[in-house]
Formats: structure tokens, sequence, C-alpha cells
């Protein structure tokens, strides 16, 4: 092992766990979110094209409501 390591406690070894638990989380939310609003935008994408902007406007409502 390093020496560097070894000379880490494990209080600080703990703490440093603890703050990358928290990132990888916050991680997994905005993934989550981009997911969201890709899945978003691919359903626009086919009312937009056909030219339906009533169907548009109602999935934007139900996005909106989901909120």
């Amino acid at each position: 092992m390093s020496e560097k390591l070894l000379s880490v406690s494990p209080l600080t070894l703990k703490r440093r766990v603890a703050a990358l638990e928290e990132e990888v989380q916050e991680c997994r939310q905005t993934s989550l979110r981009v997911a969201e609003l890709t899945d978003l935008v691919t359903e626009l994408l086919v009312p937009l094209v056909r030219g339906d902007s009533d169907e548009a406007l109602e999935i934007l409502e139900r996005y909106h409501q989901s909120l």
C-alpha cells in the first residue's frame, strides 16, 4: 500500500466515502432528470412533425401536471 493511503485516518476515509456517495446520488438524480426530459422531447416530436399542436399542448399539460 502507498504511504499516503496508510497515513489517512479511518474517519477521514469514512467522510470521503460519504461525500462520494452523495455525489453519486446527485449524478443519478441528474441522469434520471435527463432521461425524463428526453422522453418528453421524443413524445413531442411526433405530433409536432404532424403539425398537431393540440396534441403537443396536451402532452405539455400532462407534463406540467406531473411536476
